[in-house]
């Protein structure tokens, strides 16, 4: 099985690149954003693959970090979700993003990638909470306020500062997160305006 790639890259695809290793061409198969972040043909490179085997084909999956890898595999784990919709999620989000969308529940997110309808969205989200911290740098506040916020057990003022988020259009994963990163910048006694201004800044981003 091929873990790795390190060569040369020969040619683009759609949704492939052709790396040339030693005179020979691997057709791998990538997200569109491993593929915006590859470097020039001609230059060299170096791709993680999934190597996926069948009576009539063998296909070559390639990914920019084994992390990414990783995240491939475990989505893969949730019914209704194959290689070319697990592709289309990482094409969508990247590594940090799903784990946070994950952690969070935020199934807004996910459902953003083709082919991804609101009830995989919720399944993927569901399954994979708990293993999402283990696949990405999610910071474990994060989890707890979208807890808290879930089960109505946030601070008045947080709790009106998620909603003023949602209210504006974010999705209830989003507006947590960045009501975190501004209640980690003021501290717990901050006002919901104070919030919701950080918390815009945060977004902008």
């Amino acid at each position: 099985m091929i873990g790795k790639l390190r060569g040369v890259i020969d040619s683009y695809g759609e949704d492939f690149v052709i790396v040339d290793v030693g005179g020979v061409g691997y057709l791998v198969h990538c997200s569109s954003r491993t593929l915006q972040h590859l470097p020039s043909v001609g230059e060299a490179a170096t791709l993680s693959i999934e190597t996926h085997v069948r009576e009539d084909m063998i296909r070559l999956f390639g990914f920019r970090s084994d992390q990414e890898r990783e995240w491939f595999r475990l989505l893969q784990t949730v019914q209704g979700v194959g290689a070319k919709v697990a592709l289309a999620i990482l094409s969508t989000l990247d590594s940090g993003a799903l784990a946070t969308a994950a952690a969070t529940g935020d199934k807004a997110a996910v459902a953003r990638a083709p082919g991804v309808g609101p009830k995989l969205a919720a399944r993927i989200v569901a399954e994979l909470k708990d293993k999402a911290p283990a696949f990405g740098a999610v910071d474990p506040a994060l989890i707890r306020l979208s807890d808290a916020v879930d089960d109505r057990r946030a601070p008045q003022p947080v709790s009106d500062a998620v909603s003023a988020l949602v209210n504006l259009g974010y999705a209830q994963g989003q507006a947590s997160a960045a009501i975190a990163a501004a209640l980690a910048q003021t501290g717990e006694a901050a006002e919901a305006k104070t919030l919701i201004r950080l918390g815009l800044r945060k977004l902008a981003r």
